[in-house]
């Protein structure tokens, strides 16, 4: 979605909220909302963000900036301030310290590496460069000043290639280091990352995952200024952010309230590095029972946190569900819907399937190109292309020409969030065709709720909750995820009897309750227990 156009400011210190916008209402309270991305990607707490500032509470929603200034805009009432977060603390310790006991030839850093290498390179670049010129002088030619005898440039050439061979050596164990650095999964590393988790347990991120602080340090003095009612932390990240706010502001004698929006299940997340699901995991348990409230994603996410963190109740659940009457500003920005089948140059009869979202391994996309060969005539279109150019999208588009269907593998740029169930439409079924993954298989997904909305009928992997659902409802078919053969049994069902599968939506109050209204009633309840002294929406 593209919200508006940001208004840019210096790094300036923190400030109260602009006040331009809609003209002033009484509030029912003030709210930070925190995320730890820039917002505009984000539909979920795009929506978040609209639909409490539509229910009278004063709403501000702090973001990661894109770049080193401060960037401002509005969605609806709510006002986003997108603020610089300095990586300082990013490097891991390790890139720090000297290689000394692993690998005592590499460089401290591949940085150094490269630094040492290129100088190199210039330096025998110039004596090649000078032993011409002499040449280049016997012969008459202007500029004999620059060069130099053989006998004279014999020994620095000697030098520069004994050193070439020297710093390429340091720079190939530098990179055999790295190479065994980063995963952090080497045994010394794993026997850190174990002390450090026996030693300090919960607080064992800031020695594991110190970058953290980052988050901490960006955003503080910000959620300190505008003294929040009430915090509410999208995501892991921003749990500890929103924890350490609300503590200071009930230090100081106000009643801060802190809601926990979990979207993920941290444990269940593909680890970047041996470190990060340690630490990540981490810095959730230090800071979850600080929140005064929880809400997740799906019911059985709620139930794993409950469980996992011992919460007093089970958290609420505000399903990714799509908006259906989008505000008058959203309209207003957006640009007309576009018809999907004149995108993919196809008629209303060529059969066609759907996928929506991003592509990655995980993601299981691959499995529906590598099922495409046997379902004849059948298009897919990937509503998967970001503004900025993906690595997976051409990675899709090859293995496309690799299996021969590239003529019927269509990929198509994203649409503003409210837009999708309308743009999927005229699709003949949706894919959902996820990998096995702890986190997949507690989710209810934005694109499952939109592909509802679309009244499409569904062919879905068989992970857990989403599969059940689907069984439940009669809206598609199950596959086993990553198994072409399985999705084309699956896709060729669906798509002899689409109307069968359409029916289930029929169903009374089915499609009523998996709207973003619909959610925004639960968690505008939820604000309204919090601050019970706080008056009813108007």
């Amino acid at each position: 979605m593209k919200p508006g156009t940001p208004t840019t400011d210096p790094t300036a210190p923190p400030a109260p909220p602009e006040t331009g916008g809609p003209p002033a209402r009484p509030t029912r309270g003030r709210v930070v909302m925190l995320v730890d991305n820039g917002v505009k990607a984000d539909s979920r707490v795009q929506k978040a963000a609209r639909s409490a500032a539509r229910a009278g509470w004063d709403v501000i929603l702090f973001g990661v900036s894109p770049t080193t200034r401060i960037q401002t805009f509005r969605l609806g009432g709510a006002q986003v301030r997108l603020v610089p977060k300095p990586a300082h603390l990013e490097p891991r310790r390790h890139e720090l310290r000297h290689p000394m006991l692993r690998r005592p030839l590499a460089y401290r850093s591949q940085q150094l590496a490269r630094y040492r290498v290129q100088s190199v390179k210039a330096w025998r670049s110039d004596l090649a460069f000078r032993r011409a010129a002499a040449r280049a002088a016997r012969a008459g030619h202007p500029g004999g000043a620059a060069g130099g005898s053989a006998l004279r440039l014999l020994l620095p050439r000697l030098l520069a290639r004994a050193l070439n061979s020297w710093v390429r050596l340091r720079a190939r164990e530098t990179a055999k280091l790295q190479k065994v650095r980063g995963p952090l999964t080497a045994p010394v590393d794993r026997a850190t990352t174990a002390l450090w988790s026996l030693l300090l347990g919960k607080r064992a991120w800031r020695r594991l995952m110190p970058n953290l602080w980052d988050y901490e340090l960006a955003f503080a003095a910000h959620i300190d200024a505008f003294e929040p009612d009430l915090i509410h932390a999208h995501d892991f990240r921003m749990l500890g952010v929103g924890a350490r706010a609300a503590v200071r502001g009930r230090a100081r004698g106000r009643t801060v309230r802190l809601v926990w929006d979990a979207h993920e299940f941290v444990p269940g997340l593909p680890p970047v590095h041996g470190r990060w699901l340690p630490g990540h995991i981490a810095w959730e348990r230090e800071h979850a029972g600080f929140a005064d409230a929880v809400v997740t994603v799906s019911p059985p996410l709620a139930h794993r946190l409950q469980r996992g963190h011992r919460l007093p109740e089970p958290p609420a659940v505000v399903l990714n569900a799509p908006v259906m009457a989008p505000a008058a500003d959203e309209i207003a920005d957006a640009p007309p819907l576009p018809d999907l089948r004149a995108l993919c140059g196809i008629g209303k009869d060529t059969p066609l399937l759907v996928y929506a979202g991003g592509i990655s391994a995980v993601r299981g996309v691959d499995t529906v190109i590598d099922a495409l060969p046997a379902l004849p005539g059948v298009h897919l279109a990937l509503v998967s292309v970001t503004p900025r150019k993906m690595k997976a999208v051409n990675g899709t588009r090859k293995a496309a020409v690799a299996a021969g269907v590239a003529d019927r593998v269509h990929l198509l740029p994203y649409v503003p969030h409210w837009q999708v169930p309308a743009f999927l439409a005229t699709a003949d079924a949706a894919v959902s065709p996820l990998r096995h993954l702890a986190n997949h298989e507690l989710a209810l997904s934005n694109k499952f709720f939109e592909y509802s909305q679309a009244g499409l009928p569904l062919l879905v992997s068989d992970i857990r909750t989403m599969a059940e659902t689907v069984r439940e409802t009669g809206q598609g078919e199950i596959f086993r995820a990553g198994d072409p053969e399985d999705f084309v049994r699956a896709a060729k069902e669906v798509l002899a009897d689409p109307g069968r599968y359409r029916k289930a939506y029929g169903r009374p109050g089915l499609l009523d309750g998996w709207t973003w209204e619909a959610q925004a009633e639960v968690l505008d309840a939820l604000y309204t227990r919090l601050l019970p002294d706080r008056p009813p929406p108007g």
